[in-house]
């Protein structure tokens, strides 16, 4: 749903003119959206003066620490806050238990499934990415785009579409692409760390998936353990970004990547070709997202969920062709 209302905008304003100390999280296995839409508003605010803490509840990808104030991100946030947001989390509940608390003051999202959970929600659907709608407020809401910030919004707006290529990219979101170069952020630079440079343990790992690959008419899909990531090495609980080289597998309308978590639980992700909305499917798991990648987390064990989650995806497909 969309919430882009004017008032919202200058009461966001207010509150952040009015703010002294500052909390802004994302949500679990954050990825390139969710840390830079978050260090471009934290950097933006700090350069404002106010005193700003970034947390996060699982750890930040390699490939993006390299961007400025990355390693200043807190697991968990000390003290006290009068003013929280939440950037890039359709759902409240995926930010993690040390900083669900409380209900935020600011949310900025971009997401389909956002119910908008916040005092003031600023959800745009049809943005590429929650930093590109950043890289369009920021000014509206007093704070400068500078090179740091910059840097951060477009690796946040390069990654989600990976690298422009999404079925919902547009003119605009090229435009300010282009605004975020001008403001001096290095596009091949950040192309590369963001979405094409890999370690080692992440290249084993997605061997170990790939080597699990399997097909049923126009549904491939994948599996990841827990065992996987500790035989490889791999020290996040993602899947360092396995599901979206799954999507371009040409003889497949849906992938799916079934990635086993702690304590019985299983992180599902769907990708899609354009004019099938996985946003339906994941929200009959709990879960959301974007018509074209979606996800949730269900609890069970791992054959459990893919036996539940196959069989809903296969009857998607064929009671809705082309949803």
């Amino acid at each position: 749903m969309k919430m882009t209302d004017p008032q919202t905008l200058t009461a966001m304003r207010e509150t952040l003119q009015a703010a002294h100390r500052i909390l802004i999280t994302s949500h679990i296995r954050p990825d390139g959206d969710a840390i830079g839409s978050m260090l471009g508003l934290g950097l933006a605010l700090r350069q404002a003066g106010k005193d700003v803490v970034m947390g996060l509840s699982d750890s930040i990808p390699q490939n993006l620490l390299h961007l400025p104030g990355s390693r200043e991100i807190v697991r968990t946030p000390q003290g006290k806050f009068d003013t929280f947001i939440v950037v890039d989390a359709a759902d409240f509940k995926r930010i993690g238990a040390a900083f669900n608390a409380h209900q935020p003051d600011i949310q900025v999202d971009h997401h389909i499934t956002n119910p908008g959970y916040a005092r003031l929600n600023w959800v745009d659907p049809d943005s590429v990415a929650t930093a590109a709608i950043l890289a369009e407020i920021l000014p509206q809401l007093g704070l400068e785009i500078t090179q740091p910030v910059a840097e951060a919004l477009l690796t946040g707006i390069v990654t989600d579409t990976i690298g422009f290529r999404t079925s919902n990219m547009n003119p605009k979101a090229l435009r300010l692409a282009a605004d975020l170069m001008e403001k001096g952020a290095n596009l091949p630079e950040l192309y590369y760390r963001g979405l094409v440079q890999r370690s080692f343990e992440e290249a084993r790992y997605w061997g170990v998936g790939l080597s699990t690959l399997q097909k049923k008419g126009r549904i491939i899909w994948s599996t990841l353990t827990q065992a996987d990531r500790r035989t490889v090495g791999y020290n996040g609980n993602d899947d360092a970004d396995l599901a979206n080289l799954l999507s371009s597998i040409s003889e497949c309308d849906i992938a799916i990547l079934f990635n086993e978590q702690k304590h019985d639980h299983v992180k599902v992700s769907w990708r899609a070709q354009p004019g099938w909305d996985v946003s339906k499917l994941a929200a009959q798991f709990g879960g959301g997202g974007h018509p074209a990648a979606a996800g949730a987390e269900i609890t069970g064990s791992l054959e459990e969920v893919q036996a539940r989650v196959l069989a809903a995806t296969e009857d998607f497909m064929s009671s809705s062709p082309n949803s």
